[in-house]
C-alpha cells in the first residue's frame, strides 16, 4: 500500500506515564523496523512521533520528513494536519537534546532498572550497583557527577555531535542572521534576522553565552532568546537583554551567587549548535 501512494505518513509512539522510565530511547513495539519497511516501499515517508522524550532515529537519513507532536492533546489532529498540508508553517523548537546513539550518553551503562515494586529505600550500593537486603527487595543509586554539563551542554563539552541540537526546529522558510552588537554595560545584544525564504514565519532567536577562561566551564549557556514574525524578506533588528542571574557560578565556600568578571564569548543563532554570530560581553 505505501509503494502505491503518492507519499506515506508514519505515526508511532513512546508511550510514558509519571514515576517510570524507559528501558532505552529506541521506539518500542518494532516501530523502527515499520518505518524501515514503509520507507523502502515508498520513500516520501514522512515520521509523526508522539514521545515524551528523545528517542533514537536510525532511519533519519531515510526519510522525507519528520514531525514531532510529544503529547499534542485532544485537538492535536487539527495542529498537525495544518502543519502537515502547509495552512501553517511550524516555529517549534526542540526543548531538549536528540542523541544519535545512546553511547554518547553521559550514563549509557547504568545498572538493569528493577521494577518499582522491589526498590526498597537505602538498598543501595555505594558504587551505584544494585545491591540486596534481608527482604530480598534491590536497589540501586545513580550518581550525578557531570556538574552543570547537562543537555546540550554535555554534548558540547565532550565534542559529541547531536542528532537534533537543543533549540533545533525546522521551518518552511529559512532565515539570516547578521550584525551583531553588544552593549556590555547594559548587557544587551542587537543585531538582525531575516527571512529569506517565500513563506511567512516566526523564528526563535536564541542568545548564548560562554564564560571566561579559568571558570572550568567549557560550554555556552542559554541567555536569553525571543520570537520574531517575519513576511518573506522582511528583516527584523532584535534587541534580548542577558540576565546577570544567568551568568553567575554558585560558590560552594561562601554558600553565595558570583559573576566572574571578565570576557564573555557571545553566540547567536538559531538552535544551541548553529550560532552564526559572535561577539563579547565584557564585565569588570
Amino acid at each position: 500500500m505505501a509503494k502505491s501512494t503518492d507519499l506515506a505518513i508514519v505515526f508511532v509512539y513512546q508511550w510514558l506515564a509519571e514515576d517510570m522510565d524507559v528501558p532505552s530511547l529506541s521506539l518500542p513495539d518494532n516501530q523502527d523496523a515499520l518505518i524501515e519497511q514503509v520507507v523502502s516501499a515508498n520513500p516520501h515517508t514522512i515520521v509523526v512521533l508522539e514521545t515524551g522524550t528523545a528517542v533514537t532515529m536510525p532511519w533519519i537519513d531515510k526519510v522525507a520528513g519528520v514531525v514531532e507532536v510529544w503529547y499534542a492533546g485532544s485537538s492535536g489532529h487539527k495542529a498537525l494536519a495544518d502543519v502537515l498540508v502547509g495552512d501553517v508553517n511550524p516555529s517549534g523548537k526542540l526543548p531538549l537534546t536528540f542523541t544519535s546513539s545512546e553511547a554518547d550518553l553521559p550514563n549509557p551503562n547504568r545498572p538493569e532498572i528493577p521494577p518499582a515494586s522491589q526498590v526498597h529505600a537505602g538498598d543501595v550500593a555505594d558504587n551505584g550497583a544494585p545491591s540486596a537486603n534481608a527482604s530480598g527487595r534491590t536497589g540501586y543509586a545513580v550518581h550525578y557527577d557531570e556538574g552543570g554539563a547537562v543537555g546540550y551542554k554535555w554534548f558540547e563539552e565532550k565534542h559529541k555531535k547531536p542528532l537534533f541540537g537543543f533549540g533545533f526546529g525546522l521551518s518552511y522558510t529559512t532565515y539570516a542572521y547578521s550584525g551583531l552588537n553588544i552593549d556590555s554595560a547594559a548587557k544587551t545584544t542587537r543585531f538582525t534576522v531575516k527571512n529569506t525564504g517565500k513563506r511567512p514565519g516566526t523564528e526563535i532567536a536564541e542568545v548564548y553565552a560562554r564564560l571566561p577562561n579559568g571558570t572550568d566551564e567549557a560550554y555556552k549557556r542559554l541567555v536569553g532568546w525571543t520570537r520574531i514574525a517575519l513576511a518573506p524578506g522582511e528583516s527584523k533588528a532584535v534587541s534580548i537583554a542577558i540576565d546577570d542571574r544567568v551568568l553567575k557560578i554558585f560558590d560552594e565556600e561562601k554558600n553565595a551567587w558570583n559573576i566572574t568578571p571578565g570576557d564573555y564569548q557571545v553566540l547567536v543563532g538559531g538552535s544551541s549548535d548553529n550560532t552564526p554570530l559572535t561577539g563579547t560581553l565584557v564585565i569588570r
